[in-house]
């Protein structure tokens, strides 16, 4: 198992949230991408990340956008849809889509919207 999978949310949540700043965008935007893709409310968010909900748990509950599959792309040197692992296709997924909204994407293309 990837030592990501046991790490909370919310001790990577805050460098999300810089990345995005850093490049003009805000923190709402961000928690809309991420429920975007999760399903989950503002409520739910904030509850996972108040109470430390592993990545494995976060992405456990979570019902993933039926369009996350047009997520497409490179992150970390590897093609998302060529993922093997579901855990670690959506944790990719997520990192993709704070990449393109931090590099300045339109939120209807980050969003997937037809």
């Amino acid at each position: 198992m990837h030592r990501i999978f046991s790490k909370s949310v919310a001790s990577v949540y805050p460098f999300y949230v810089e990345k995005v700043e850093k490049k003009g965008r805000t923190r709402a935007e961000l928690d809309e991408v991420i429920e975007w893709l999760t399903g989950f409310d503002e409520a739910e968010l904030q509850r996972h990340l108040e109470s430390g909900t592993t990545f494995e748990e976060f992405f456990a509950q979570a019902h993933i956008n039926p369009n996350a599959s047009l997520i497409t792309g490179v992150i970390c040197g590897v093609r998302v849809e060529q993922i093997d692992d579901p855990l670690m296709q959506k944790l990719r997924y997520l990192d993709k889509l704070v990449d393109e909204l931090a590099r300045g994407k339109a939120m209807e293309k980050v969003l997937r919207t037809p």
